[in-house]
């Protein structure tokens, strides 16, 4: 420790004033505190020995500038004061977070797997829709022989939206249409559950058959979910608008030639299906309405070869008892179905057309309701002449030759279908090249099941007067 002398304090004195202390501290980097009137410096000694110096009481130099009195703080309220953003805080917030995010995951889950399940869904349904189109179109183009094919919008103009209603069946409803200069029926197949293959082979076989007394398939329409089929307009209709003396028809009533005509173009027809073609086609819907006329009163068969249409085996075809009440033959009754069922169907149409009445008609009595077995009273008690429709003259005065007829389509009435002939015998009968079977069974209703062997418990062949299986087409 260095002692300062009175004479060296006494010189230092002026300077000491004069600074601040302030700057004093800042320049000599003195660390100095008074203790007991000394003053300790911790920089270089400024003279050497020992130095004593009295106590001096220093009184420090007034500031220029006199410093502003403190502010005085009002504290806030606690109620005014923002809410304290802390742990409690975060803690709720990220709950909330979490909340959201379970309940919103799932949801966008669900609906993102629907959208792309749903994606896939029509993509597949669409590319297989395509895939059918194209083997549709391959298949039908492959086919040798096969008639035109029409779009289902070029019917739908053909028809005017299919206006022009000319009848309806179990295969589906016939409408008028004009296609270029032709007019044309176009028939809409109810039933289009049936596969391609199907239908493809039935327009084949169809449209490979050529007979002057078949209607002519002109076309057909395979698209999507549409069937159709595209026949040759006949303008006189169907037979029972003339045979039946319905109200609107006012034309008199059919000759004895123009019914023969007709009797004799239907047997040619079947004839065709059964003997003459490369398969042999069992129409099994023999019936007036199926038998349409031109002009000229010439009658073609319609209908022929849909039975394929509707693909079933002999147990659903005995099930479904495939035909129309009145019409239909005792085996039906049974599994065993051959070409002569369309036999037995001629030989009711046969007696239609002589007697001018349906087969089955309620607005009769009780005992003549029943045509066929009209004809087996009459038969017995040699009356046939009581079934000629009396309401023309000239089936009249060709009576006998009527009863002639009439033993014809007894020799196709037979309950035992061997015994019937085939068509091709009832065509040599009609044009005069035989003569009809002599040695026949005058019953035509089946009413004991010996005629079928072990077919069944049968109790009538009497078709029932309606049934959902086997209604009217």
């Amino acid at each position: 420790m260095l002692v300062v002398s009175t004479s060296s304090a006494v010189r230092l004195l002026p300077l000491l004033v004069l600074l601040p202390a302030a700057t004093i501290a800042a320049s000599t980097s003195i660390d100095s505190g008074v203790v007991g009137g000394r003053i300790n410096q911790t920089t270089a000694p400024i003279a050497e020995g020992p130095l004593f110096a009295p106590p001096y009481k220093l009184t420090p130099t007034p500031p220029r500038h006199p410093p502003a009195p403190p502010a005085k703080v009002t504290p806030t309220m606690p109620s005014a004061l923002p809410a304290a953003i802390g742990t409690t805080s975060m803690k709720v917030k990220s709950s909330s977070v979490r909340r959201v995010v379970a309940i919103l995951a799932p949801v966008g889950g669900f609906i993102l797997l629907s959208i792309l399940f749903l994606g896939t869904y029509f993509i597949r349904k669409r590319r297989t829709q395509q895939q059918y189109e194209m083997e549709m179109e391959e298949e039908f183009g492959e086919l040798q022989g096969t008639p035109m094919r029409f779009t289902f919008q070029q019917l739908k103009a053909a028809t005017e939206q299919f206006a022009d209603k000319l009848g309806e069946g179990g295969f589906g409803s016939v409408f008028k249409g004009q296609f270029g200069d032709e007019r044309i029926a176009v028939k809409c197949l109810d039933r289009a559950g049936q596969g391609k293959k199907e239908f493809s082979a039935e327009v084949q076989t169809i449209g490979s058959i050529h007979h002057i007394n078949l209607v002519r398939l002109i076309g057909f329409c395979a698209e999507k979910s549409h069937r159709l089929l595209v026949y040759e307009y006949m303008p006189k209709g169907s037979l029972d608008r003339w045979i039946y003396h319905q109200h609107d028809n006012d034309s008199p009533p059919l000759n004895w030639s123009t019914r023969c005509k007709i009797i004799t173009h239907i047997a040619k027809g079947l004839t065709y299906l059964h003997e003459e073609c490369m398969k042999k086609i069992a129409h099994l819907d023999v019936k007036p309405q199926n038998i349409l006329l031109d002009d000229n009163f010439n009658a073609k068969l319609s209908d022929f070869g849909l039975c394929k249409l509707i693909d079933r085996d002999m147990s659903q075809v005995f099930t479904r008892m495939r035909g129309t009440p009145g019409y239909l033959a005792p085996e039906w009754l049974t599994s065993q179905i051959t070409e002569k069922a369309d036999v037995y169907s001629f030989g009711v149409v046969v007696m239609e057309v002589i007697s001018g009445r349906k087969n089955l008609d309620n607005s009769r009595s009780e005992e003549s309701i029943h045509l066929i077995t009209q004809l087996e009273e009459k038969v017995k008690t040699n009356r046939l002449v009581e079934l000629i429709d009396n309401k023309s003259n000239d089936m009249l005065a060709h009576k006998q030759d009527a009863i002639e007829m009439m033993k014809l389509a007894m020799w196709c009435l037979q309950i035992d279908c061997k015994r019937r002939p085939k068509m091709s015998e009832v065509v040599k009968v009609l044009e005069g090249a035989m003569n009809a079977e002599s040695n026949i069974d005058h019953n035509f209703v089946a009413t004991n099941q010996v005629y079928f062997g072990a077919a069944g418990n049968v109790v009538s062949s009497v078709p029932p007067l309606a049934s959902h299986v086997s209604g009217p087409r």
